[in-house]
């Protein structure tokens, strides 16, 4: 069995409207399908995104240049892709463009193998569960009013989840506050809210404003500094009885393993895209699973559900409708969890 083309297509897939955060602008996402085809009939599948499809080129030119690593090897050598093309791109820098086109590949090559033999790509790794805990994040953005933030909270319970996740990041603290106080009022006090202030503050606004949100029960508060202040975050978790989570914008397990040295997240969030795939993300979960640690992966879902089934420590998988339109397959929501399909691979197919 033999990879004999590596094959890309860019795609861009508006928003319904434009939905704003503290950091970001978002009409749509543009991303690089990835298709590595074989010898004998499997192929596997994986992508890549940009926000509004910024510098999308750069990713497609990034992935097909790495196509000589992987055309015409027995796509079972995943792991030596993996470290053929980490030597490689020492010279551009291991974080980036770079691990984003890696970890497409990546996902691919495994996809690809778990197909060939014939079974779902969590089981093939051993399994450990069936279904996995989720919570709706494609809404309740910044730029929503109060009462589109009510409605829609609503409008999540009605679809049967159990959990959804607010972005924070108002000028005023008061204002957040309030935002919280009239999600938490529309849901109730069984549903879990999440709060991400998608890196907002420094560290005394964050602390300032956790404590005031303290009274809401919250599932944890995300990205409460921006990502590389480590020690910020550690000020934040030190002072707050929220968990806090981070570590989406983390590259590799030495990323992960970095916050883990800090103290700076109870709950690591890597991101399969920059985090290095499919291999790096179960080593990264490793790291975190060495500590007692848990992980909840970024975006991805219909992919990130493998991992969610196959390792331990994985305590949910962020449930993101953007890609949707990607996949011929849809998600399965059951009593506020996700449904791990038994297809082949990672049981979703590009459309």
């Amino acid at each position: 069995m033999r990879v004999t083309s590596l094959e890309t297509q860019l795609v861009d897939l508006p928003l319904d409207k434009p939905i704003g955060t503290a950091i970001h602008s978002i009409r749509s996402v543009g991303c690089v399908l990835v298709r590595l085809r074989t010898d004998v009939g499997p192929h596997g599948e994986g992508y890549v995104f940009t926000i509004n499809g910024d510098r999308l080129g750069a990713f497609d030119e990034m992935v097909r240049g790495l196509a000589p690593f992987v055309v015409g090897r027995d796509p079972h050598e995943i792991e030596g892709v993996w470290l053929d093309v980490w030597a490689a791109i020492n010279p551009m820098g291991h974080a980036g463009v770079t691990i984003g086109a890696l970890s497409a590949i990546d996902v691919a090559l495994w996809d690809c193998v778990a197909k060939a033999a014939g079974l779902p790509l969590h089981k093939m790794w051993g399994s450990c569960r069936d279904t996995v805990d989720t919570y709706a994040s494609s809404g309740l953005w910044l730029s929503s009013s109060v009462q589109e933030l009510t409605e829609e909270a609503k409008r999540f319970v009605a679809q049967g989840f159990t959990a959804m996740k607010i972005r924070l990041g108002s000028e005023q603290a008061a204002d957040d506050v309030a935002r919280v106080r009239a999600v938490r009022d529309a849901i109730g006090p069984d549903i879990r809210l999440l709060a991400d202030a998608n890196q907002k503050f420094q560290p005394k606004e964050a602390i300032r404003l956790g404590r005031l949100l303290e009274a809401f029960d919250l599932t944890w508060f995300e990205e409460p500094v921006p990502t590389y202040d480590h020690e910020g975050h550690r000020r934040v978790r030190d002072s707050l009885d929220i968990p806090i989570a981070s570590g989406e914008t983390e590259y590799t397990r030495r990323g992960i393993h970095a916050m883990l040295e800090a103290g700076a997240a109870d709950i690591l969030m890597p991101d399969l895209q920059r985090v290095g795939g499919f291999s790096e993300f179960k080593k990264a979960s490793a790291v975190a699973s060495a500590r007692n640690v848990p992980v909840s992966s970024h975006i991805f879902t219909e992919q990130s559900l493998s991992l969610g089934a196959s390792l331990h420590n994985c305590i949910s998988v962020e449930h993101m409708d953007w890609f949707a339109p990607l996949f011929n397959e849809e998600m399965e929501l059951r009593e506020g969890r996700l449904v791990v399909p038994d297809r082949p691979g990672t049981g979703f197919t590009f459309r």
